[in-house]
């Protein structure tokens, strides 16, 4: 029997695609994986380092292997807090034996190797900063499956300059891979079965500009609309503010497999702490671009998320926010409190805003959103819906809408247990804050010709 691997991965879904990257490689290697980190001869655990809280979790998750780990056991940090402090990490887990950057996951295997050849038990650290490990370039793809729904990795890395944002001292500048080599995955993932396509990077709306493609995330949907028809459910994350333009709207009006969902992170709705933030400050265009969207696809979901207690904010300036979210009347809104991040431009100016204002903030943001949360999903009760089922539990199926975006947004819950892994419609009987309630639909009965 080949050796065994335990891979554990946090964070978002793109370190779960270079997760499952990892692992097919491994597998290919003839290593065999493992739910049981006890049954495994090497632990790998792909770290968050995205922010404090993620980074916690990537801590404890470590220390929790190191302390049960055997001596002849392999223990490895790979993923995003590796690539950006990995010096730091073998500080805090001095047990580790190999620290393996987001830029060089593709050489698990080799890393293995030396680590099964090395003299001593000194720490291997396989970091780069100037390249960048594309799945086609690696021999595998650039999907993670999970039930139903597929992320497909369209691009990895950042071009933009956010003062919050660590992510491109961690990935770098955007770089994306070709439509060929997204296409084929998608073909690959038609073939498995899959039913929802989620195609993810830092920001979707930008694919394609370093292949000197105009409009490249239209051309790239185009392909996908027309190479894969039998995946019903096409989605899109991650858009920036003043990036969705005409054609995007158009197609996705079009084109019913292309969900009636935008993620639209905006972080924040007053022109001075957007400057700050060295974001898109032109609420005006902000409104326009939304207005836009909702004219040409009435029935579109759009979620966006905002940062409360970045340096400086005033509640005058919190206030505009709170303002703007109770205008918009988003589906879905996500908030989170400014974390001060070494590295990060916002660094040098001084964390100010109190942790307990921070917590008011947002609450008080959330429970305004609650409010236009539950009204937006009354108008759902008594209507018909597509729903993927996911999930059972309690006599109880769980599955989501076009209008929900796995582990971010609202479920649907159904009374019984339904087989999952389809898309089936389904009766709305009762609206909650988040959630959806209500019955599998019956088949319309059709009507008889008169003879």
């Amino acid at each position: 029997m080949g050796k065994r691997f335990y891979l554990a991965s946090l964070g978002c879904p793109k370190n779960t695609v270079d997760a499952q990257a990892m692992a097919r490689l491994l597998q290919v290697a003839g290593y065999e994986g493992t739910d049981d980190p006890q049954a495994a001869d090497v632990l790998i655990v792909n770290t968050c380092g995205f922010i404090a809280p993620a980074r916690a979790e990537s801590l404890d998750t470590l220390r929790e292997l190191a302390a049960q780990r055997r001596p002849e056991q392999q223990l490895i940090a790979a993923g995003c807090w590796a690539q950006r402090d990995g010096e730091r990490l073998l500080k805090l887990v001095p047990q580790l034996d190999a620290i393996l950057g987001t830029r060089t996951w593709d050489a698990i295997v080799p890393l293995l190797r030396q680590l099964d050849e090395r003299k001593s038990r000194t720490p291997l650290i396989h970091i780069e900063r100037g390249r960048f490990a594309l799945p086609e370039t690696a021999g595998t793809a650039g999907y993670a499956i999970q039930g139903a729904t597929a992320f497909l990795k369209i691009a990895d890395g950042c071009q933009r300059q956010c003062a919050f944002c660590a992510i491109p001292a961690i990935k770098g500048t955007a770089v994306s891979r070709p439509i060929e080599a997204i296409v084929q995955d998608a073909r690959a993932l038609q073939e498995q079965g899959v039913l929802e396509l989620i195609l993810i990077s830092q920001d979707s709306t930008t694919y394609g500009l370093d292949l000197g493609l105009k409009d490249g995330l239209v051309q790239l949907l185009e392909r996908l609309v027309t190479e894969v028809p039998a995946i019903p459910w096409i989605r899109i994350m991650y858009a920036f503010p003043g990036s969705i333009s005409p054609r995007l709207i158009e197609l996705m009006a079009r084109e019913p497999q292309i969900l009636p969902y935008v993620d639209l992170p905006l972080q924040h709705a007053h022109p001075d702490v957007l400057r700050r933030m060295r974001r898109p400050a032109n609420m005006d265009e902000v409104r326009r671009t939304i207005a836009e969207l909702r004219a040409a696809i009435p029935d579109v979901a759009i979620r966006t998320a905002f940062i409360v207690g970045f340096p400086g904010e005033t509640e005058a300036e919190f206030q505009t926010l709170f303002e703007f979210v109770q205008e918009m009347a988003f589906d879905r809104v996500g908030v989170f409190l400014y974390s001060h991040e070494e590295g990060t431009p916002a660094y040098a100016l001084a964390d100010d805003v109190p942790e307990a204002v921070k917590e008011e903030r947002r609450e008080r943001l959330m429970v305004a959103q609650q409010a236009i949360s539950l009204r937006r999903n009354l108008r759902f009760i008594g209507k018909r819906l597509p729903v993927l089922l996911e999930g059972q539990g309690d006599d109880l199926t769980i599955g989501r809408t076009v209008y929900d975006a796995p582990e971010i947004d609202g479920l649907v819950l159904i009374q019984g247990q339904h087989p999952v892994g389809r898309i089936v419609p389904v009766q709305i009987d009762e609206a909650l804050v988040y959630d959806l309630a209500g019955h599998i639909a019956q088949p319309k009965a059709r009507r008889r010709r008169a003879v």
